[in-house]
């Protein structure tokens, strides 16, 4: 099973204000993307799940990237994943991503008991995906409710996926909708 690789991608967006006054600190949130072949394209596949095994090596290196453009570990609270499988293969294809995206992430940022956020969608060459953000540790902590979207220009092609992976430093800039506060998660169950 080939998942090779034809290019790389990082973006980081600084959120200063989203009209509101100037943060005190900037919300930071980044997605790596990674534009893969489909060794399904063309074909049904009746067994998919080996191909999670495979693709963990590059979850790692994908994760790895992302902190490291993120500026490190330290801060980091908010995650998501997701995957654009070009029209030569199907939504299934994407979702060979969940293992291998979700655990690098889990691995690499150390305590995060909350769901990983995904999206998936089959799509054409320069399709998007707002790719779903939540806390690490507790998904009804809404001010890190959130979307980051994603796009490659040239990607996918009919026989690639487009898999990707976002974190996050920070709540939403001026987040006011009440709800479970960072402060209050206690870290039990993932939910709260």
């Amino acid at each position: 099973m080939d998942f090779g690789v034809r290019k790389m991608v990082v973006q980081v967006e600084e959120i200063r204000h989203e009209g509101g006054p100037v943060a005190a600190v900037p919300r930071l949130r980044g997605a790596v993307v990674a534009v893969v072949r489909n060794p399904f394209a063309g074909r049904h596949e009746p067994e998919l799940q080996g191909a999670m095994e495979v693709l963990k090596p590059l979850g790692l290196e994908m994760t790895d990237r992302l902190i490291a453009a993120l500026g490190g570990r330290e801060g980091i609270d908010g995650y998501g994943k997701g995957a654009i499988v070009g029209e030569g293969g199907e939504a299934e294809h994407g979702a060979i991503w969940h293992v291998p995206g979700g655990y690098s992430m889990r691995e690499r940022l150390g305590e995060s008991r909350a769901i990983v956020p995904s999206a998936m969608k089959v799509g054409g060459m320069g399709a998007t995906l707002d790719v779903p953000l939540g806390h690490i540790n507790a998904a009804y902590v809404r001010s890190h409710f959130d979307a980051l979207t994603v796009s490659v220009p040239d990607g996918p092609r009919a026989g690639e996926i487009v898999l990707v992976l976002a974190m996050a430093k920070g709540p939403r800039v001026h987040s006011r909708m009440g709800g479970l506060e960072v402060w209050q998660i206690k870290g039990e169950d993932g939910l709260r």
